[in-house]
């Protein structure tokens, strides 16, 4: 430290100092003190940090006024909620960071509905008894799919470890080396099987495992499980080949070793009739016969996040009693939303045009072409020379572990700002309100219409207004 830092050091104000000149402010007199407190402190040590990053050269010097103004913005970024809604120009349809798949308007009433009041949670309101939450959803799940059993966890990956935790804890689960795939957020199967308390027992090559490969490694007394895992979030080709889970159903019926289909990235619908890549079904995985299939809520289903469980009767039973099942329950609020999506495809001819996620794979490029060129037209229209707008054709990409090689023809609107480099542009437009997250590709911003409502081109025009304005 040197010696102009212990000057600056010499100069932050007492917290005691800040909070009285805080407690003036009316809004402020109202509020906890110990939320003033914070706020002061939270000051005093940003100006701290500021000292000794700026090796003692500061262009503002850090007085008890600066620290007041320091304090109140400290207030407001705690008053305003965190998590907020933002609008999805990024050309990604399920993005991760985004919060995936947006939920349908039945799914929305039903949570309001639910939220409002109590619930019959676990209440059975035909006999007055306890009953399960997952029965919910699991009537209209069989009904769907044609398993027998259903049940209803966090998450995908949640489904996944309690699984093998109840069915191949402390044995071998057999799995082929091309499906040790990585889910997200640096979580790999392997260490999903490893908190399990399941052991990994790979076989087979990167690109191709064969029926013998899994043969010659079942051992009755130490195998577990055959683990199917659906590669959802990327494609091997050239020369690669697997084993059909209905092979695999098989050859564990005869050693009598149940298999797991761990689809990742559910689907319910067939994609084919839409002109999309294929994408196998849970109602496909539930003809191969597999015991037990895994998928996630929130990607190509459309609805919220959840990790859903298909199955045959006796292994669900297993599966139900493990007390793990309590830990990775979903809440009240998940269900309403998950049996509000699930509807839309047991009672609608056309799922797609309800389910947003789906609609957004689906529409026709000339739906969104005029979308864009509306987009064009608004921005154009708000007339400030600084900035220029074009719009062209490009591709969007479903994101979220999904279709990794599919694409999407769409129309994007393309921004450039005279006074603006494209990462301040996409700055400004992601503190609007609502934010407006688009992407920058060769020095501009892209604004991509696919996964836009109509009523957010009316949103997008008047952050670019507030922008333009300064």
């Amino acid at each position: 430290m040197d010696d102009a830092q212990r000057l600056l050091l010499k100069e932050l104000p007492k917290i005691d100092e800040i909070l009285a000149l805080l407690e003036k402010n009316d809004d402020a007199a109202t509020l906890p003190r110990s939320l003033l407190v914070d706020a002061c402190r939270h000051a005093v040590d940003g100006m701290r940090r500021e000292i000794f990053d700026s090796a003692g050269v500061m262009d503002k010097r850090p007085g008890v006024d600066r620290a007041v103004a320091m304090a109140e913005e400290r207030i407001r970024s705690l008053r305003e909620p965190s998590i907020r809604r933002v609008i999805n120009a990024t050309g990604i349809l399920l993005h991760t960071n985004l919060g995936r798949a947006p939920l349908c308007r039945e799914a929305l009433e039903e949570i309001v509905s639910i939220s409002r009041g109590y619930s019959n949670l676990e209440f059975d309101l035909s006999t007055g008894r306890r009953g399960l939450r997952y029965d919910h959803v699991s009537e209209i799940l069989r009904v769907l799919t044609g398993a027998e059993e259903a049940i209803v966890v966090n998450n995908n990956a949640a489904a996944v470890l309690l699984v093998l935790n109840s069915l191949s804890f402390g044995k071998e689960a057999i799995v082929s080396r091309g499906e040790l795939i990585e889910i997200g957020g640096e979580f790999r199967i392997p260490e999903v099987m490893e908190k399990s308390g399941a052991l990994l027992r790979e076989v087979g090559s990167t690109n191709r495992t064969h029926l013998y490969d899994y043969e010659n490694a079942i051992d009755p007394e130490t195998t577990g499980m055959i683990l199917k895992v659906h590669t959802s979030n990327f494609r091997t080709v050239g020369f690669t080949g697997e084993v059909e889970p209905a092979v695999l159903v098989e050859l564990g019926r005869r050693h009598g070793i149940p298999l797991m289909n761990d689809l990742g990235s559910g689907c319910l619908l067939d994609l084919g009739r839409f002109g999309l890549g294929r994408e196998p079904t849970v109602q496909d995985a539930v003809k191969s016969g597999a015991d037990v299939i895994t998928f996630s809520g929130d990607k190509l289903l459309g609805g919220p996040q959840a990790g859903i469980i298909l199955g045959r009767r006796p292994v669900m039973e297993k599966i139900r009693k493990n007390p793990l099942n309590r830990a990775l329950r979903i809440d009240k609020l998940t269900l309403g939303a998950l049996e509000a999506t699930l509807a839309q495809y047991l009672f609608s001819k056309n799922p797609e045009d309800h389910i947003p996620v789906l609609r957004f794979m689906t529409e026709p490029v000339d739906s969104v072409h005029h979308r864009a060129e509306e987009l064009f037209r608004r921005l154009a229209g708000i007339g400030d020379s600084r900035f220029s707008f074009t719009t062209g054709p490009d591709v969007s990409f479903a994101g979220g572990g999904s279709l990794p090689t599919q694409e999407f023809p769409t129309r994007v609107v393309t921004v450039q700002a005279g006074h603006l480099t494209a990462h301040e542009m996409e700055r400004r437009l992601r503190r609007g309100d609502p934010p407006v997250i688009g992407r920058i590709q060769d020095e501009k911003v892209v604004l991509d219409a696919r996964a836009l409502a109509d009523d957010e081109v009316d949103i997008i025009e008047r952050v670019f207004r507030h922008i333009a304005a300064g």
